[in-house]
């Protein structure tokens, strides 16, 4: 199926491109959203009468978002989430967590606007992807804690995962200490 894009569309072309997607692509996702229309003669006659205006409203929107990028980018938002020792998520971070902690820090985004590469699965600090405008994207930190203290630990540089592996390394010398008495009693006793 071919469309006409009515703005930027990563990977596919420019506003005003004739691009060949594929049907569904098309149905489910570009034509509702507003993002492109069907490629007819009658379209492409519309589209060329009301380019000046859609490229004006494109560039107001890409200015708005760069206004709102300039306070976002780089801002560190946190997000509760239960994990057993070891830091493992019982679950996973999506875009819709993310896209609350930023809207409960003061600015609106939605979830499909959160990029993330991979799911965030373990505590610590991600870094995601944020796009406010098809070509204005930046980066936020999220901290992902089992409660709001941890999250300020973690923010201060600790590791707080690492507390359970010194339990961990203590617990080992201390079996160790325990087969190594075992092992001289037990040669003691043979030398009698």
């Amino acid at each position: 199926m071919q469309v006409i894009l009515l703005e930027r569309i990563g990977r596919l072309g420019q506003m005003g491109d004739v691009v060949k997607v594929r049907p569904g692509f098309a149905r489910n996702f570009l034509l509702p959203l507003g993002k492109a229309m069907r490629a007819t003669k009658e379209n492409m006659q519309h589209f060329e009468k009301e380019r000046a205006q859609l490229e004006v409203n494109n560039l107001q929107r890409k200015q708005e978002a760069e206004a709102v990028a300039k306070k976002l980018n780089g801002l560190r938002f946190t997000v509760i989430r239960q994990a057993g020792d070891t830091g493992q998520l019982y679950g996973s971070v999506s875009t819709r967590d993310v896209a609350d902690a930023v809207t409960a820090g003061g600015f609106t985004i939605d979830r499909v606007q959160v990029l993330l590469d991979k799911p965030i699965k373990n505590l610590g600090f991600h870094e995601v992807r944020v796009s406010l405008h098809p070509e204005v994207e930046i980066k936020v930190a999220v901290n992902v804690a089992r409660t709001e203290e941890e999250a300020e630990r973690q923010a201060a540089g600790e590791d707080v995962t690492k507390v359970k592996d010194d339990y961990a390394a203590d617990y080992a010398a201390e079996q160790a200490a325990i087969a190594a008495e075992a092992l001289f009693e037990h040669e003691a006793e043979h030398e009698e």
